[in-house]
């Protein structure tokens, strides 16, 4: 047994400490949970992989600042083989502190910003929780929701600024990988960004239950894909598909109790 990032028992990886930014480009020193390691090393072997460590050292010899200190968090706190939900968001926050390797989350002690507070907002109206005093969603986490952002580092103030520089492959294959391997699970959607993914989850989803009829080895996979606006300020109320009024923090409880995987949404 080792310790997280706070210093709670976690198995596999070695004790890493969260700090404001990150400070060098040193992924073999990312603790992250074992059975997400065969698609990372594909991916760091790979073109793109090589292309995105040579920009993001550049950018730190530059001087640049670059958030978060650990990008590859969400795959230590939620295992491959624990994964029931994502959340998926865009790229880090860009201000000091508040990145923690989460999608909406933040650092407990930090502000919490206006899409999260929506977030919370839509907790309380859809299922009773009172919004948490901490913008920190790790107890998500570790329940098994995967709260990972289609580009892990940013600069600070600069949003965005490592997007398209080969970040997305990787997440890519991440969401694939849950698609093909999690036996139920429910991919909350929010905004046009996020919502592009959905067809590559759907056929991962439909090539693992095509596998299954012609095999006895295979075996189905259900996915609940559920849509809306992003949570932000400028979104959040707008149609056609709002996210405030959408229900799907109690539209994914129901659907995994369905699939006897009971969650809560306490934070």
């Amino acid at each position: 047994m080792t310790r997280d990032l706070f210093g709670d028992a976690l198995e596999g990886g070695a004790a890493f400490s969260v700090g404001p930014h990150l400070k060098a480009w040193s992924p073999e020193s990312w603790p992250v949970h074992d059975d997400w390691r065969p698609t990372l090393e594909a991916f760091w072997r790979s073109s793109e992989g090589q292309s995105l460590a040579a920009f993001v050292k550049a950018r730190l010899a530059a001087g640049a600042i670059v958030y978060p200190e650990h990008p590859l968090w969400a795959l230590l706190l939620t295992p491959l083989a624990s994964v029931r939900v994502v959340i998926l968001g865009q790229d880090p926050y860009h201000g000091p502190y508040q990145a923690q390797g989460l999608s909406f989350s933040v650092a407990p002690g930090v502000k919490v910003p206006p899409s999260l507070r929506n977030i919370f907002k839509e907790l309380q109206r859809d299922v009773g929780l009172q919004p948490p005093q901490s913008g920190s969603l790790e107890a998500w986490a570790k329940r098994g929701v995967l709260l990972l952002n289609t580009c892990l580092t940013v600069e600070q103030g600069q949003p965005a600024s490592h997007a398209k520089r080969g970040w997305e492959s990787l997440t890519d294959a991440l969401l694939a990988q849950v698609a093909r391997t999690s036996p139920a699970c429910v991919y909350m959607l929010w905004g046009a960004h996020a919502q592009a993914k959905a067809p590559m989850i759907e056929m991962q989803t439909r090539q693992v239950a095509s596998a299954a009829v012609g095999g006895a080895q295979a075996s189905v996979r259900d996915a609940l894909v559920l849509l809306a606006n992003h949570p932000s300020p400028l979104s959040a109320l707008r149609p056609p598909q709002p996210f405030v009024g959408c229900g799907h923090f109690s539209k994914a409880a129901a659907w995994l109790a369905q699939h006897r995987q009971p969650m809560s949404w306490a934070l």
